[in-house]
């Protein structure tokens, strides 16, 4: 049998690998997650702007890469193998997570303190698409690289640089007012992403030890969908159900809560905290987590549709990456799609949440219209009163 290699472009196919789903947030996310593979137990994020040489760098104080390791790290479909409980699954979020935001990315790592070889190599689209090849370089010590070393302080750990950010920065008026407006928002939005998906490691819930995640300079305070703090959230019991899907089998861990009412929750500021990037009513439903990282939440994957009066019930599937498959998850880790066994099984369950939850709701809604009644009876007839 005669057979014919068929090398793909690689201007073309890099090309396309930047739109396969990440937005700003997820994509550092992404990179999160080599951090923690890697042991690191901090993460620092810096968003710079700087009109169009705007950057960002992701620094962690993880095992970091010998040159081959390196090599292997900026191949797209890199030949590592994942084991059980890791966060990487394709080979591909390095590359392509960074190269959705901008056409250039560099890391530079070190191995160990005792050390002081600090390997660097850059991949940059313009090189790509100008000899159509599949080309990573040893880059000269420009200031930004400079900068990157320094970060490493004589310890082990890696840098990633974003650059040439043309997906964020907008190409004409790349330093007006509007686009570092942009900046600052993306950078708000990251911080509030890694708060809520990583919140597990952030708590110290997983991982052999608690995680430490910066973002310009600002420590993040983990985002726990469940609100587990609050001494009026309810939690039901636990349920662990058997997954069988190929010659691959594991548990899902369902738990499920309903939280406290406004007037329940220790301050209302805690309240609106609590109301999540999506607020109350999308933000009720599922969240599920592969390996104790957040990958999909808010709303209920098909078993119930959102509603007002369910608003307080949220519930947590909980897989480890022996089941990847199963739960047909993307290269982004954005998406998961629960299994129609699983969804099956959880359908009681998780209608059993949402009437508790319905219940909460009313006695709630009850407890303010007294409330509201008795501040109007109590004022002087005639005397109009507005009520929010």
């Amino acid at each position: 049998m005669g057979t014919t290699s068929v090398t793909p472009s690689a201007a073309r196919l890099t090309d396309s690998l930047r739109d396969i789903g990440y937005d700003f947030s997820s994509a550092i996310a992404d990179l999160v997650d080599n951090s923690i593979t890697a042991e690191a137990t901090e993460v620092n994020v810096v968003v710079e702007f700087d009109g169009k040489a705007s950057r960002v760098f992701i620094s962690d104080n993880g095992k970091g890469m010998n040159i081959n390791g390196l090599t292997e790290a900026m191949r797209f479909g890199s030949r590592r193998k994942y084991g059980s409980g890791d966060l990487g699954r394709y080979g591909l979020g390095l590359k392509t997570a960074s190269l959705s935001q901008g056409r250039r990315l560099t890391v530079v790592t070190r191995t160990s303190a005792g050390r002081r070889v600090i390997q660097t190599r850059q991949l940059d689209l313009d090189l790509i698409a100008e000899f159509d090849d599949w080309l990573i370089i040893e880059p000269d010590r420009t200031e930004v690289i400079e900068r990157a070393r320094n970060l490493l302080e004589d310890a082990p750990g890696t840098v990633v640089i974003w650059e040439n950010l043309d997906r964020v920065v907008p190409a004409k008026n790349a330093s007006g007012g509007w686009a570092r407006r942009r900046f600052e928002t993306l950078q708000q939005k990251a911080a509030e992403h890694l708060a809520m998906v990583f919140h597990k490691f952030l708590s110290g819930e997983v991982g052999t030890e608690r995680l430490v995640i910066t973002v310009n300079g600002q420590k993040l305070v983990p985002w726990d969908p469940f609100a587990r703090s609050e001494s009026g959230t309810q939690e039901l019991v636990e349920q662990v159900f058997e997954i069988e899907h190929g010659d691959a089998a594991g548990q899902v861990t369902l738990r499920r809560f309903v939280l406290p009412g406004r007037d329940q929750f220790s301050s209302p500021s805690e309240f609106e905290r609590m109301s999540g990037p999506l607020k109350w009513n999308r933000q009720q439903g599922l969240y599920t987590y592969r390996a104790g990282r957040l990958i999909q939440w808010g709303g209920w994957a098909g078993v119930r549709s959102i509603d007002e009066h369910t608003k307080l019930a949220r519930a947590s599937v909980e897989f480890d990456t022996d089941l990847d498959d199963a739960f047909n998850i993307n290269v982004a880790k954005m998406r998961v799609a629960l299994p129609s066994q699983l969804r099956h099984m959880i359908e009681r369950p998780i209608n059993e949440v949402c009437s508790l939850a319905d219940d909460m709701y009313r006695k709630s809604s009850k407890s303010k219209g007294e409330r509201d009644r008795h501040i109007t009876d109590n004022f002087p007839a005639g005397l109009d009163v507005g009520l929010a």
